[in-house]
């Protein structure tokens, strides 16, 4: 693998590598990588000839400091999950903040209602600060695809927006979220849980996992409540959000007869770590 931390270092070897026609797939990370991450990889293998990986804790996503401050990582370690992998001729790109953002940074992003709800509620500026990061690095990149995982649904349904606003000649791909032993989404502020977090932190798949079965005897209205409740009951877990919606405007469901697709998006506090996840409807 080929690893650069400077912009112009990584275009010039992009281009080179690319003077073929030679296709590539990038995958955009915050780093403290897991199997997750690592399938996005595999994903893009399947597609392309070359494989970028980014790695790149962005400040501009972090509403809350102390958040940033104490989000996982070790460079080190995730260099050598992905030198188990990556083939000869795929990159890695590590840039600090002074490389990414040489000036300052002050568009606002116009997504309507997309970033008004769910995480955008409750992280603000988060989506912009999403925005920012993923407009540039496709930009220097010039990827023919990238990959996302679906467990960061409402930023996925925002990318694709962010895409088609900018006319970016990108596709983006949604890979399935991959889970842990027990069904727990896999994440890397999973690392930040208590062995006690950890093992009650699985009733948040147990519960999402039963609300297509439940859908059939409730009302939307009845099976959130059910949803928070059976979760808030759980002195170490605590609901932020619960709601169903569309996935192409994030409109919430009121009724199950809407012709539309549905997932249910969930954020739950395990003590101070904040978790999310979300399970799709069937038609």
């Amino acid at each position: 693998m080929i690893i650069h931390d400077q912009i112009k270092f990584l275009t010039d070897e992009i281009n080179h590598l690319r003077s073929d026609g030679k296709k590539l797939g990038l995958v955009p990370t915050m780093g403290a990588l897991h199997d997750g991450h690592l399938s996005l990889v595999k994903h893009s293998f399947r597609d392309n000839d070359l494989t970028a990986v980014s790695i790149f804790v962005n400040p501009k996503q972090f509403n809350n400091r102390e958040d940033l401050k104490n989000y996982p990582g070790d460079l080190q370690k995730d260099l050598e999950k992905l030198g188990k992998i990556l083939r000869q001729n795929d990159l890695v790109f590590t840039p600090d903040e002074n490389e990414m953002y040489r000036k300052p940074v002050t568009h606002i992003f116009d997504f309507g209602n997309l970033d008004k709800v769910m995480e955008g509620k409750y992280r603000k500026g988060h989506f912009n600060g999403v925005a920012i990061i993923v407009s540039k690095l496709l930009e220097i990149s010039q990827p023919d695809k990238a990959y996302f995982g679906q467990k960061d649904f409402q930023q996925l349904v925002i990318i694709k927006s962010l895409v088609k606003q900018l006319d970016l000649p990108v596709t983006i791909v949604s890979c399935p979220i991959v889970r842990e032993h027990d069904g727990l989404a896999m994440s890397s502020r999973n690392v930040l849980l208590s062995e006690k977090q950890r093992k009650e932190a699985a009733l948040i798949p147990e519960t999402l996992f039963s609300v297509v079965q439940k859908s059939k005897s409730l009302s939307v209205k009845e099976l959130k409540r059910w949803v928070i409740n059976r979760i808030n009951n759980n002195p170490e877990l605590r609901v932020e959000y619960f709601e169903i919606v569309d996935n192409i405007e994030l409109f919430p469901i009121k009724s199950w007869e809407e012709k539309k697709e549905k997932y249910g998006c969930i954020a739950v506090y395990v003590g101070t770590v904040r978790l999310i996840d979300n399970v799709k409807f069937p038609d």
